[in-house]
């Protein structure tokens, strides 16, 4: 492995609820956490400083609950809390990696996990720790993916990642059409303008008024996190 030095230094992570299933039906994949970890892990030891956003749809899913009938606001609660037992999950894959971990939730639960509150979220990170933002925003309505560019723009990321079981972003679904075409780069006004809802339209656009480059790329592929950090064009970026 390559071992030049870091082009991005500070970075949020996003992982969806599903990557953690792995092969089974629902919950956690205890190998899949695990691989996630060790390569957290490493690029957090090569000098990065780690902050992570967790879907919970592995779990619950607060847009499908109340397609179900329930109510939006109380199924995106019980989303926000499926969230928090993936940071919990993940904050104790990482420690037996190695690494050191800290949960903090935009919604109170202070029995497991600490408040979110940004200057201390960057001095975990300064410290060595990383970081896992639970529970999304706290509010309803809003997905992991506008939590996840919320904090990067907060902590003030030089990038956000988004990974994925493909590897960048495509005109089409590459599983569904194989002559699908994919992006090196983009712009944030183009991803918007095409409506490639890898990721929802209120996370591009914070990302695009913040100023906070996007990077889609497949987690499925060893070693890809560290490859990114230290410059290779893996995925496709989303940028100014």
């Amino acid at each position: 492995m390559s071992t030049a030095p870091l082009k991005y230094r500070r970075i949020l992570l996003k992982l969806s609820g599903e990557a953690l299933m792995g092969n089974v039906d629902y919950g956690i994949d205890p190998v899949v956490i695990s691989d996630l970890a060790a390569e957290i892990v490493a690029v957090q030891r090569a000098g990065a400083e780690v902050g992570l956003v967790i879907g919970g749809g592995n779990i619950f899913r607060g847009a499908g609950l109340a397609a179900a009938g329930m109510d939006r606001v109380t199924g995106d609660h019980m989303g926000m809390l499926a969230t928090v037992i993936n940071a919990l999950a993940m904050a104790d894959a990482l420690e037996k990696q190695g690494g050191f971990a800290r949960v903090m939730s935009a919604i109170k639960i202070n029995e497991v996990c600490e408040d979110y509150i940004r200057r201390r979220a960057i001095r975990h990170m300064e410290k060595g720790r990383i970081a896992l933002f639970a529970a999304g925003t706290g509010n309803p309505f809003f997905t992991t993916d506008s939590a996840a560019a919320l904090r990067a723009s907060e902590i003030g990321a030089d990038l956000l990642l988004k990974a994925t079981k493909v590897d960048g972003i495509y005109d089409a679904d590459p599983k569904k059409n194989p002559g699908a075409k994919k992006f090196d780069r983009l712009s944030y006004d183009e991803v918007i303008a095409r409506n490639l809802q890898v990721m929802d339209t209120a996370a591009f656009a914070l990302c695009r008024d913040n100023q906070v480059p996007l990077r889609i790329y497949d987690m499925m592929q060893p070693g890809a996190l560290m490859r990114i950090l230290r410059g290779e064009d893996l995925g496709t970026l989303v940028c100014a």
